[in-house]
């Protein structure tokens, strides 16, 4: 589907799961039209606020819905925080932990759509909304969100730990984690596209520029100025994905991918002699067929459902499950 010239555009995608009978609860974009009307503008304005104070959360809040989606579906379980004692939720796993960013650009947005909608919305489809307008507010594509979300009680560190790709990851392990969440490998490519905003962590970069042979010997001496040899100096130090326009949603990714400038391990695995090469070369050369592809691709991911018989609600505090 997503190789069909007729289906690139993000409405192909809308059209199919606004028909499909199996689309996650029947998510719509105009769920909300009734009960709560001013929802839209009331997140893109909170985002919009978040990201005049800080350009960079426009990436993150992206990161947090991908992180979400990836973990029992898009059901908000990574915005759960730890109980002690009893409830172990996905922030403290791996891939998360001192990484994900936006909570409390959430929590904000939860608060202000309450005051005018109390109890209707899910924080998944805030999170939701909130990656699609930090993706537009930063110059990228927008995309009519589907919505109807509800939010788990429950979270899975093991999933989280197991399921999010690693930045270690070969393009096979790349492939068969997407294949597992009903991914293409062009869906791969095209939200790999995300890695032309926001940065990235020493700790996740750290072989590719020492160990790989598959990168630009510049760019590596550049990258290890700030990312010494040996863990963990300088672990949370952090890099751009694309130097040249780090916070400007472009199709730069994949010029520097062509230009094996590719930051992570996993990036450049998606142009490295194999068969997401061809793709690759054309969204460096074409910005209007990536941002379509993208889109398309967003809309599918947040399609992820929860596992069937899962129990759902809408949580009054994001963080935590209503008593």
């Amino acid at each position: 589907m997503a190789s069909s010239s007729s289906c690139r555009a993000w409405h192909c995608v809308l059209a199919f799961f606004l028909l499909s009978s199996t689309a996650y609860g029947q998510l719509s974009p105009s769920f909300y039209d009734k009960s709560c009307p001013t929802l839209q503008r009331t997140v893109r304005a909170t985002v919009a606020k978040a990201l005049r104070a800080e350009r960079r959360m426009g990436a993150s809040l992206l990161r947090l819905h991908f992180h979400d989606c990836f973990v029992q579906g898009c059901d908000g379980s990574i915005l759960l925080d730890d109980v002690a004692g009893s409830f172990v939720g996905e922030k403290t796993a791996f891939p998360n932990v001192n990484s994900v960013r936006g909570y409390e650009v959430i929590d904000q947005i939860k608060k202000d759509v309450e005051l005018v909608c109390p109890g209707v919305v899910s924080c998944a489809d805030i999170a939701a909304l909130a990656a699609r307008d930090g993706t537009s507010l930063l110059g990228g594509p927008s995309w009519a969100v589907l919505l109807g979300r509800q939010d788990s009680t429950t979270a899975n560190m093991m999933e989280a730990n197991s399921d999010l790709p690693a930045p270690s990851l070969n393009l096979d392990g790349l492939i068969a984690a997407f294949a597992k969440k009903q991914l293409s490998p062009r869906d791969l490519t095209a939200l790999s596209g995300a890695h032309t905003v926001g940065f990235s962590q020493c700790q996740n970069f750290r072989g590719h520029i020492y160990n790989d042979t598959n990168i630009d010997p510049a760019f590596a001496t550049l990258r290890q100025r700030t990312c010494p040899a040996a863990a963990p100096n300088g672990d949370t130090s952090l890099a751009p994905f694309d130097v040249q326009t780090p916070l400007v949603f472009d199709n730069a990714y994949y010029r520097n991918l062509v230009a094996r400038r590719g930051l992570l391990h996993s990036d450049q695995e998606l142009f490295n002699g194999a068969s997401q090469d061809a793709l690759v070369s054309q969204y460096a050369a074409n910005r209007a067929l990536f941002v379509s592809d993208f889109a398309t691709a967003m809309i599918k991911m947040g399609n992820l459902a929860p596992p069937t018989g899962a129990v759902t609600q809408i949580r009054r505090n994001c963080r935590v499950v209503n008593s």
